[in-house]
């Protein structure tokens, strides 16, 4: 009794009927982790380029590289973790985003910066790749709209909590915007560490695609580096050529090595179900069309109207409360009506309220852009927790981390292209003095007529976005429909491997636990 006591663990075994609850409560601290650092760095921009004397290139690259970084190592991240186990690689990228984050606040300058980032970026990777097959392998498979609904939930109040929090963060010093994920970090790590359990088996395979993973990386950040030079600063130079003729070489001949490769980064065969490749094409065009909103709408509140770090945080509220509110309802219904329908509408709401966006000015009352900023919430939240739970309701057991990779990298790349596209539109045509005023947050400088071609710039952006979300909802509606017991792919002949070594007999009872 006495040895029973002494290694009893906090929650319940992996058999458990609870199991899945815990485990959901691992993810979402994860997603609560990563949705408040985007809220609260987000906010932060205008004081870092204030504070560190960055170009706005440098700024928008503080955000760009965390993401190129995180979208092209989670494939890799999603293997790893399917051949070594997916508790301990949790637990690794909690550890390193701490660590990175500590180090982020002790930056004295943009690049210096720009380098913590890409070490959070590696840690970030490891979380989203582990974080929609460790809630897949717990739920049943008609449960998961139920639980993809909740960590899309989970992400919207770390949405609401994290430009609120920034601001007043911003108000003793940017530094805490990063030190703040340090004690944020350990906590999740420890909490996974003690709640997590192995339950599917490990792969036998243990190479990596070094080949594959570099040809992605090269041409994804030749595009996106093409992309946002020659939106800021000019379409010549030899950066932005070299850059664009990089994305051009490269991505290509990425799709070549997979589809050679014994153990390739990206398994391409993992497309060939028709729900999956759908699906994943909504995402990346949903990422596209709204990743870069809250990013243009700091500049609009602080450089256009004048806000107040904080006040600009509180005006962002509605497009994650609109979120909040629908994704929820949206797994539920997901789970018994099937995901088709209600993705398809989801984007067309998504691109109503960015269209209606377009009406707005520099003295617009602050009731317009809330109401259409949570209509687009609305939309999104619709959208994304049946989407999910529809593309990894269909691949086997053995194959939820790498398609949880690939579900990641087809959204991030949507969403780092998203940054770039939206501010080549944005600063196009713009002098640099009137930018630096208003990516800086010193929008009172500026005259009306300084102003306006950034406003009519954002609406063409804005315009872009809402049809980018209509070509969303075609994909999601053309793709087969998902009714929670469809997955094509067997599960592996192979046994599992017990994940827990302790003896039976020295378990907690579920009672107990």
């Amino acid at each position: 009794m006495p040895a029973a006591t002494s290694r009893r663990r906090l929650g319940v075994d992996a058999s458990h009927d609870h199991y899945k609850w815990w485990a959901l409560s691992c993810t979402s601290v994860g997603m609560l982790l990563a949705t408040i650092n985007s809220g609260t760095l987000i906010i932060a921009l205008p004081d870092l380029e204030r504070s560190l004397h960055t170009s706005l290139l440098t700024l928008v690259w503080v955000i760009l590289v965390y993401m190129i970084t995180s979208t092209v190592l989670v494939l890799s991240a999603g293997r790893l973790s399917d051949q070594f186990g997916r508790k301990n690689a949790y637990i690794g990228g909690f550890l390193v985003f701490a660590a990175a984050s500590l180090g982020a606040g002790f930056s004295t300058g943009g690049i210096e910066l720009i380098l913590w980032r890409i070490l959070q970026g590696l840690g970030g990777a490891f979380l989203f790749a582990n974080s929609a097959a460790i809630v897949t392998d717990a739920f049943p498979r008609e449960q998961l709209g139920v639980a993809m609904g909740t960590n899309t939930m989970v992400a919207a109040v770390g949405l609401v909590i994290g430009p609120v929090l920034g601001g007043a963060l911003v108000d003793i010093s940017w530094h805490w915007v990063f030190w703040f994920n340090v004690p944020f970090g350990l906590l999740g790590s420890a909490w996974a560490y003690g709640i997590l359990r192995e339950i599917v088996g490990r792969g036998e395979d243990t190479s990596f695609d070094a080949l594959g993973t570099g040809t992605f990386l090269i041409g994804l950040t030749g595009l996106v580096l093409g992309i946002s030079k020659g939106g800021i600063e000019g379409w010549h130079g030899p950066v932005v050529f070299g850059g664009l003729a990089a994305a051009v070489i490269f991505m290509p001949l990425f799709i070549l090595v997979e589809r050679r490769h014994r153990a390739p980064m990206l398994d391409l065969t993992i497309f060939n179900n028709r729900l999956f490749s759908a699906a994943s094409a909504a995402a990346f065009l949903n990422g596209l069309a709204r990743f870069a909103l809250m990013f243009v709408f700091v500049f609009y509140f602080q450089g256009v109207q004048g806000d107040s770090p904080i006040l600009a945080g509180l005006k962002l509220a509605p497009l994650a409360v609109g979120m909040l509110v629908a994704s929820p309802i949206a797994g539920v219904y997901a789970d018994r009506r099937g995901s088709r329908a209600l993705a398809s509408i989801g984007m067309l709401v998504t691109a109503a309220g960015l269209a209606l966006m377009t009406s707005l000015g520099e003295t617009t009352s602050y009731w317009w852009p809330g109401l259409f900023q949570f209509i687009v919430g609305v939309g999104s939240g619709m959208f994304n927790s049946p989407n999910t739970a529809a593309m990894m309701g269909v691949v086997a057991p053995h194959r939820r981390g790498i398609a949880s990779g690939a579900r990641v990298l087809v959204q991030n790349t949507g969403a780092v292209l998203s940054i770039a596209f939206v501010m080549a539109v944005v600063t196009s045509g713009i002098p640099p003095t009137v930018l630096f005023s208003i990516f800086s947050g010193l929008g009172t400088r500026i005259s009306s007529g300084q102003l306006a071609p950034f406003l009519s710039n954002m609406h063409l952006a804005l315009w872009c976005m809402a049809g980018l979300s209509v070509l969303g909802a075609a994909v999601s509606f053309a793709r087969p429909k998902h009714t929670g017991n469809n997955a094509e792919e067997p599960a592996p002949p192979a046994p599992v491997r017990p994940a827990d070594p302790t003896p039976t007999s020295a378990r907690p009872s579920r009672a107990a636990a």
